[in-house]
């Protein structure tokens, strides 16, 4: 089904692949000994990057974009930090779509606010307002702006426009800023991985179906971390455009860096159906192109999938599930249940086995992997004369955008949805991230949606409330709709079907998307509601610190959706220090307390009083530190608050995973290694230092750990940084730093994003 070379591999006439130790062979293809360096630049992202490139280096890259997009949980931040750092206008197309916060209060405030302040950006800086219920922010940017060739960021993890001859690239907002700043985006030259498609899928395989298996078989193993995955091979030819995207999209979830697809005459034809056939071009690799690695998968041989909690990467084929339910069910009972931060909470799978099949809760089909027309058409099709049931189950299906929306109605699939029981809604992200659609407790969820993370779904462990979510194609979610939530294949449910061809009609965008790029006013006013906040100020490093561990989470893999929750909280987004208070809330909820403690001892010291007056324990550190260094003065120290997690930042882009922890006082991270660039990324533009050690950590939450010189540290090699973790003596640990651009080492000597940028209007 799927296979993983070993070593790099040579894509010769775009079908022959040919591993690296047989190198010979591709001379015997064409002719000519292959030149390794010349047919790495045979890539179809070699090109891409080549042509956003302003380095002149092709080994360090600095990238200037093509366009941004962000929604409504992280733009009112991207935009404050770039006003507060010297924008004055949108130097790119950058579209604001609101399809996070949709939902009018939740969590306590009104979300509205967001939107109106939104619009009023947009107006003032010249941007393109998508208001809510129109579009999910993917859709928008594939029907609207990606096209072959280009560059594209956002401030989502999964911005994924691979399929239409993009590079796109989820960031935090900090990386948003800086090309908001004119300024770039500065990478290493990334791997490229090769995903070599051949054969067809079978109808009743769908693209969730490809990607979960495609996302087990890579990201346990990082085979593609931090890569580019391009899709090539005659299988491409296979699937249409909108299946590709839906497949496309789920590449965040194997760490990659980004994605890009090889064009064809079906792309051609999903472009000028939406009105750009300009953006339109042909792109395939060179007659000679080297890979770093091959992923290999016969999609002939692809069958139902389901990724169980709590990862995509989790994943079974549903026969297999269906035919090992004692053993799966087990397991993933004690996996779920070794996470849990509750004592007093147990969740189960066993009792849902009634007759020896497996009975689910709700089915969601939603965002921008399941929302998209042929998943929609393909579970009309299924449930057209069936239903859903009058039991526990429920089905819920958001389309991707109203354009999609209008079309599903001219065709029938709503009424044939609406007959079956379904319910049919709006386009919303909501059920991807926690905010609509929360199982009951102990409830279990298949769903065609991006992620099934610890809690991702909305549930409230603290509260004793825990449901676990399933990632499955909305073919096979239809299927088992139309048993009444008996899991089930979708094969033999599809083995009939022709899908009609799509319409689009651009006549809702045409109406409420407001398109202001290049008619910035620059007078006009900002609109605050009461929730917005301004970034509080954050101070300079110095040149000695001391931190408190005031975490420490040894679980293989740390999600961003465990240091900082969704769902409800995403409504305090644009409230920095209210947002603050929710962070490790669900995995570790002592956090906040403790950093507060140390942030009270450092503002102390910043107004000149002894931080011992605040926090008792430090008067006694000090008096250790000074029986080795003489020099160390509790007034000229910097104290803040550090985690340790062993994989941080797996998941989400969001910039709020690290800017919760620094507004809260943090001065540095520590783990193994990082989970995503974009998390390490987030660390460094708020102003902390991305540590990492190669030894088990020896420290405990509530210790401190003093890193003298630490300034000079960054401007050394950043190889063995000392550091010692204060005890009844001191124990000497060793640290290190992977690669910063020398503009990233002054950002966290700046204290964050914010201070550097202001530093250099003074400067200049």
């Amino acid at each position: 089904m799927i296979q993983l070379y070993e070593g790099g591999a040579y894509l010769v006439h775009g079908s022959e692949l040919v591993p690296e130790r047989e190198a010979a062979r591709v001379e015997q293809l064409t002719g000519k000994a292959p030149d390794k360096d010349e047919a790495r630049k045979g890539t179809i992202a070699y090109s891409i990057l080549q042509a956003h490139n302003t380095s002149g280096s092709m080994e360090h890259l600095k990238i200037k974009f093509d366009a941004m997009a962000s929604h409504d949980i992280t733009f009112v931040g991207i935009i404050q930090t770039a006003k507060a750092s010297g924008m004055e206008t949108f130097p790119l197309p950058y579209v604001l779509t609101n399809c996070h916060n949709s939902l009018c209060a939740v969590g306590g405030t009104i979300n509205e606010d967001d939107h109106v302040f939104g619009l009023s950006a947009a107006k003032k800086y010249g941007g393109i307002f998508v208001p809510p219920h129109i579009a999910v922010i993917h859709q928008y940017m594939r029907e609207k702006m990606a096209g072959c060739g280009k560059m594209i960021i956002g401030s989502d993890s999964h911005t994924r426009y691979g399929a239409l001859g993009t590079m796109a690239v989820g960031e935090g907002g900090g990386e948003l800023v800086k090309q908001l700043l004119r300024d770039t985006y500065d990478v290493a030259y990334p791997g490229v991985v090769a995903v070599y498609l051949t054969g067809k899928p079978s109808p009743a395989v769908g693209p969730h179906d490809i990607a979960i298996a495609i996302v087990g078989a890579v990201f346990k193993n990082g085979y593609v971390k931090n890569k580019v995955m391009e899709f090539v091979g005659p299988g491409v030819a296979s699937m249409n455009t909108d299946y590709r995207n839906s497949v496309d999209v789920m590449t965040t979830e194997t760490t990659c860096l980004s994605s890009v697809w090889r064009t064809d005459d079906d792309t051609k034809a999903y472009l000028t159906q939406h009105g750009r056939p300009q953006d339109y071009k042909e792109l395939n690799p060179a007659d000679v192109a080297y890979y770093d690695g091959v992923i290999y998968v016969d999609l002939s041989k692809i069958k139902p999938m389901i990724a169980m909690p709590m990862h995509p990467s989790n994943a079974f084929t549903i026969d297999e599930l269906n035919a090992n339910l004692a053993d799966i069910l087990h397991e993933t009972e004690e996996s779920i249940n070794g996470r849990m931060s509750n004592p007093d909470l147990h969740y189960s799978l066993m009792d849902k086995v009634v007759d020896g099949k497996f009975h689910v809760q709700q089915g969601v089909i939603a965002g921008c992997a399941g929302g998209n027309y042929g998943n929609v058409m393909a579970v009309a099709h299924i449930l057209k004369k069936a239903s859903c049931g009058d039991g526990v189950f429920t089905l819920d299906v958001y389309p991707s955008s109203q354009p999609v929306y209008m079309d599903l109605v001219r065709k029938g699939a709503v009424a044939d949805l609406l007959a079956a029981g379904a319910i049919f809604k709006t386009a919303f992200c909501g059920p991807c991230f926690g905010a609509g659609d929360t199982p009951a407790n102990n409830a279990f969820s298949i769903r065609h949606t991006t992620r099934n993370f610890p809690n991702r779904e909305g549930s409230k462990p603290g509260s004793g409330q825990f449901s676990a979510v399933a990632l499955m194609d909305a073919r096979s979610i239809a299927a088992t709709a139309a048993n009444g939530g008996v899991l089930t294949s979708a094969e033999g449910y599809m083995d009939d079907y022709t899908e009609q061809p799509y319409d689009y009609d651009n006549s809702s965008y045409a109406s409420r998307v407001y398109q202001g790029f290049g008619q910035a006013d620059d007078e006009a006013a900002l609109v605050y509601g009461p929730n917005i906040k301004d970034w509080p100020d954050m101070e300079a490093l110095a040149d000695n610190i001391l931190v408190k561990v005031c975490s420490k989470i040894m679980d293989p893999v740390t999600t961003t959706d465990e240091l900082i929750p969704s769902g409800e909280t995403s409504s305090y987004r644009s409230n920095p220090l209210g947002l603050a208070e929710f962070t490790l809330s669900r995995r570790d909820p002592e956090y906040v307390g403790r950093a507060k403690a140390v942030d009270a001892a450092e503002r102390a010291r910043i107004a000149g009083q002894c931080p011992a007056s605040v926090d008792k324990e430090l008067k006694d550190v000090f008096a250790k530190l000074k029986e080795t260094f003489a020099d160390a003065d509790m007034a000229a120290t910097e104290i803040g608050s550090m985690i340790y997690c062993v994989k941080p930042g797996d998941g989400s882009a969001r910039e709020q995973a690290a800017s919760c922890q620094r507004v809260l006082g943090g001065l540095a991270n520590i783990c193994r290694e990082y989970a995503t660039k974009r998390y390490r990324s987030n660390v460094i533009n708020w102003g902390m230092l991305p540590f990492q050690m190669k030894d088990e950590p020896s420290f405990e939450v509530g210790d401190y750990i003093y890193i003298p010189n630490v300034k000079a540290a960054l401007d050394g090699d950043m190889e063995d940084i000392k550091a010692y973790v204060v005890g009844e003596e001191l124990q000497k640990i060793s640290l290190y730093i992977a690669d910063m651009t020398d503009s990233e080492k002054e950002i966290v000597k700046a204290g964050s994003l914010i201070n550097f940028n202001r530093n250099r209007q003074k400067e200049n």
